[in-house]
């Protein structure tokens, strides 16, 4: 069906809630905002830190926007190493993706490091052949830097490369690099929030993304 499968991480692949709501908790009280809810924090994974915390408080202070990182990494990202859990069925879809011979990469906003020790400690550095994250690209999604760079060091073509994401940022950055995309709900995002893009298959959970492709 492809020759290479390019995924999002968070809420597509693997679930690590509890450490990033306590981190935008910590970071946005530190700057004397109000403790955000989860369900807002939510909405916002997969937007890069800064501007996910842009969207929550309105500030587009450029300092601000960093001391929030700074912060946030302090409460988080340790956790998010030792704590990231894949959804059902994540591992296995990776696996059987390797064992037929398909590319598979991960292109994500989260740090390249970070995702690189979760998938050490999972047991799946193995089944993933490339990790972009949010320090190999200039510009986020729904650019398509990242999915450009990741087809290019795969060799593939767009057209034999699907990308898989939770978000409307994923389907942009699928829409705008000219590869395939399909939808997976496992984050916040509405399967009707996908009608405006080319979207090839939409997914509830991991084993129905996995049957369609073997289909």
């Amino acid at each position: 069906m492809v020759q290479a499968v390019c995924f999002d991480f968070d809420y597509t692949l693997a679930d690590c809630t509890d450490s990033i709501v306590d981190g935008f908790v910590y970071g946005m009280t530190a700057l004397g905002w109000p403790a955000p809810s989860r369900e807002a924090v939510r909405n916002t994974v997969g937007y890069l830190l800064e501007d996910s915390y842009t969207m929550l408080t309105g500030d587009q202070d450029p300092q601000r926007r960093a001391r929030f990182r700074a912060l946030f990494s302090e409460v988080a990202l340790e956790r998010q190493r030792s704590e990231t859990v894949f959804f059902p069925g994540a591992w296995e879809l990776l696996h059987r993706l390797k064992e037929r011979g398909i590319k598979v990469a991960i292109v994500s906003t989260k740090r390249g490091d970070t995702i690189q020790i979760i998938l050490d400690r999972l047991n799946a550095a193995d089944a993933v052949d490339l990790v972009i994250g949010s320090a190999d690209v200039k510009r986020h999604k729904p650019d398509p830097e990242g999915l450009l760079a990741a087809m290019e060091r795969l060799g593939v073509r767009p057209e034999d490369t699907l990308f898989c994401g939770d978000t409307i940022l994923d389907a942009g950055a699928a829409q705008n690099a000219g590869c395939r995309f399909a939808a997976v709900l496992l984050g916040t995002t509405p399967a009707e929030a996908f009608a405006a893009f080319p979207t090839e298959h939409i997914s509830p959970d991991l084993w129905d993304l996995a049957a369609w492709l073997e289909g």
